[in-house]
């Protein structure tokens, strides 16, 4: 009879475990401890130790490590470091996980393979990992006793729910390869819309950045890597960014960066050293915006090409991308097939050519900066001179950068 008792009571806590928890509870429960560790990673390993956007509390900082031990076994360093790598080479052969040069499909399914793979080249540590949490936990526990974290979530999970708890620590131990490793590391840098015409692949995946942290806000990232806010337009959301002011608001986070927001004089008639040193700040922002002005003046000169021209629908559409593209990353053909665009809209061609000039400007370290704002000032110049109408619109935009 005891025995019976106390077989029954086994199978009662291995079936329900300490709560008894409903399905509805079980989803919550998984949801809430998978997006904490989603934000531990942006927060702490990527804004915070990667990038030096910001400084946590040690209260917060080592509440992040602790928990990201518990629930991915990674390290604070190797994370770094690896992520550093990926900027410093990134879309390169030395890039630790590009879907440019090792394909999404690789990125995308075995993007922890990857990260593990980089991991033990201690090269990569030594050179990238400077910087990182080297305390006496961190050495005699969280390094030498990964596996140790880990372990102990499945047994918390198993204690409060029951044999369902493995299925919950197997979802926390997937979610990071999957969305990290695999969503942002490949889609990242595969598939999604542009803010800015970085100089590597990046793109945002969506506009609101709530699963995966605001990282889905990844070319906004690449274009500001050391900003610890990540969204850019007033329509994108970047619910880390939220997280972070409301830890700085009860004193335990501050910011070091952001991405420059550009400031206006509308009545400034002529640009000066202010706005030189502004646009230079603000480059990408500026670029954005010339690249709206080629758009607006594309579709003044559609209907003369459609017409008068008459080219081919395919050839205007893959011509007006190349247009919005960066000049530098134009290959022969490309550049070839633009070249005869422009035999048909002089307006175009003195827009892709200005384009070229207007970015120069940034590139030119060796010049002083009163060379640099006579350059400037000539630009505005011979823009507002074209006759094109967008040409001229956004020249009066880039002389009020104060």
């Amino acid at each position: 009879m005891i025995l019976s008792e106390v077989f029954g009571a086994v199978l009662e806590f291995l079936s329900n475990g300490l709560t008894s928890a409903t399905v509805w509870q079980l989803v919550a429960y998984a949801l809430v401890v998978t997006h904490i560790t989603i934000a531990a990673v942006t927060i702490y390993l990527h804004r915070c130790q990667a990038h030096r956007a910001l400084d946590l509390h040690p209260v917060v900082s080592h509440f992040f490590r602790f928990w990201l031990w518990m629930t991915t076994g990674m390290l604070t360093k190797e994370w770094a470091a690896i992520h550093r790598k990926h900027h410093a080479k990134c879309e390169t052969v030395e890039d630790p996980h590009s879907p440019v040069t090792r394909g999404i499909r690789k990125v995308l399914l075995e993007g922890s393979e990857l990260y593990r793979a980089e991991s033990k080249n201690l090269q990569t540590i030594e050179k990238y990992g400077h910087g990182t949490p080297d305390d006496w936990v961190e050495r005699n526990v969280y390094t030498r006793f990964t596996f140790l974290g880990i372990s102990l979530m499945m047994i918390i999970n198993v204690m409060l729910f029951g044999v369902i708890g493995v299925t919950i620590w197997a979802v926390q131990m997937i979610w990071i390869p999957i969305t990290a490793a695999g969503i942002i590391n490949g889609i990242g840098h595969y598939w999604g819309y542009r803010n800015y015409d970085c100089t590597d692949a990046a793109r945002n995946i969506f506009p609101f950045g709530i699963l995966i942290g605001g990282e889905e806000l990844h070319n906004n990232h690449h274009t500001f890597g050391t900003s610890a806010k990540l969204s850019s337009k007033w329509y994108e959301f970047d619910i880390g960014w939220m997280y972070i002011r409301m830890l700085e608001m009860v004193g335990l986070a501050k910011v070091k960066k952001i991405a420059p927001a550009p400031k206006f004089v509308r009545e400034k008639m002529v640009a000066d050293l202010e706005t030189l040193q502004s646009v230079v700040a603000n480059r990408y922002d500026v670029m954005a915006k010339y690249a709206k002005s080629v758009t607006h003046a594309w579709h003044d000169e559609i209907e003369q090409l459609r017409g008068k021209a008459k080219l081919e629908s395919r050839f205007l559409r893959s011509s007006k991308k190349l247009l919005q593209r960066e000049p530098a990353k134009l290959e022969a053909p490309q550049k070839q097939q633009l070249s005869e665009l422009f035999q048909h809209s002089k307006a175009l061609k003195t827009m892709h050519e200005m384009r070229i000039e207007l970015g120069a400007i940034w590139e030119r370290s060796h010049f002083s900066s009163d060379q640099l704002l006579h350059q400037l000032q000539d630009w505005c110049r011979r823009a507002e001179a074209s006759g094109i109408k967008s040409l001229q619109e956004f020249s009066m935009r880039l002389r009020s950068y104060a």
